[in-house]
């Protein structure tokens, strides 16, 4: 959302990187920020601070990157009003093609002060660390699946092809087990393969308890349980998504909460002439991931599984009844534009985009 600074605020704009930041101050009145380069200690960051008689005066601002939220915590904590700026929803201008730390800074600050700059919510320690921890279970699946590829490859290269069925099922793992080479260099090579996937397998399978414990904690415990009554979202789904979003209602509208992660068409209309393309895969990719992900359980008929019963147990009838009317909506859906030859990945994004207004509404609901 647009950020609107008081008329009578210091405005404190800064370009942070891994060493040093850029700080441009801009008073009341002026339109000349006063420029300063520190360093990233933590001794610097309070001589800053130290540098305002009333920090209350203070509004700061940066660009989201790769440094995080410790910045706006600290200056919160001091009293100041520190805000995270959307990169991407930045104005530019068409023809600057100049671009230094200090321009970066000083339009910032011009920005900001004119209120055109729109933040992004800062989360709490707590929601950042669970966060963190299912971005980490994602790398996890990543790698898991570059040493399956790996072994795969291998096995193909020296003519050892499975034809049992789908890979990686207990049949096909039983078999890749049974697999022996006469060379000692191939049989060290696959070796090594085998125990790097056991590795990646282990890994997951630690992180998953990990993240098992806060499924009934505060404060996932209430949206983990609603999300998980959804088809297609597991605990761990619902987790994720609770921890990316964090506060469902800052989105004013569903069609905003679909544009949070990109799976709105991008646009380019002019005049008469309209045109739609592609999805912007824009904002979130982590949480288009596990939507695009649970979209896929709609393909089949409507019904409510021994697995979904058991998640929906001893939830509120409303939440139950909402999610039996999206997965026939969805299911619905999904079959009528399969009936129609559709692209299989275009029928999925489509699904993918209205679970999540059907998410969005839940997760709003009074």
């Amino acid at each position: 959302m647009l950020i609107h600074v008081p008329p009578e605020a210091d405005v404190l704009a800064m370009d942070v990187h891994k060493n040093t930041i850029s700080t441009e101050l801009l008073v009341p009145g002026s339109f000349s920020p006063v420029i300063d380069k520190i360093s990233t200690d933590e001794e610097s960051i309070r001589r800053l601070v130290g540098r305002f008689a009333d920090p209350g005066r203070v509004w700061a601002c940066y660009e989201a990157g790769p440094t995080g939220y410790e910045l706006p915590r600290t200056f919160r904590l001091a009293g100041m009003h520190a805000e995270v700026i959307a990169p991407s929803l930045i104005p530019a201008r068409p023809g600057d093609r100049i671009k230094t730390h200090r321009r970066d800074a000083s339009r910032m600050a011009l920005l900001f002060r004119a209120g055109q700059l729109s933040s992004v919510r800062v989360p709490t320690v707590a929601e950042e660390a669970v966060r963190d921890l299912c971005r980490a279970r994602a790398d996890m699946v990543i790698d898991r699946t570059r040493a399956r590829h790996r072994l795969g490859k291998f096995l193909l290269r020296h003519g050892r092809i499975w034809r049992g069925g789908d890979n990686w099922t207990l049949k096909h793992q039983v078999w890749i087990s049974a697999q022996r080479f006469d060379d000692p260099a191939l049989t060290a090579t696959f070796s090594h393969y085998r125990a790097t996937l056991d590795a990646r397998e282990a890994a997951m399978g630690a992180i998953d308890s990990d993240l098992a414990a806060w499924f009934t904690k505060a404060p996932f415990a209430d949206a983990v349980a609603r999300l998980a009554a959804y088809r297609g979202i597991t605990a761990l789904g619902a987790l994720t998504m609770a921890s990316e979003v964090c506060d469902w209602r800052r989105f004013p509208t569903a069609a905003m909460f679909m544009g949070f992660f990109g799976l709105v068409p991008s646009e380019h209309s002019s005049g008469e002439r309209s045109f739609r393309g592609g999805i912007t895969h824009a904002g979130n990719g982590h949480l288009r991931s596990r939507l695009v992900e649970s979209a896929w359980a709609y393909k089949a008929h409507p019904a409510a599984g021994v697995t979904l019963r058991r998640r929906q147990a001893g939830l509120d009838p409303a939440v139950v009844s909402r999610a039996w009317s999206a997965q026939l909506r969805l299911c619905g859906k999904f079959a009528r534009l399969d009936a129609r030859k559709t692209n299989r990945k275009t029928v999925v994004t489509a699904i993918a985009r209205e679970l999540a207004g059907f998410v969005w509404a839940e997760m709003t609901a009074a």
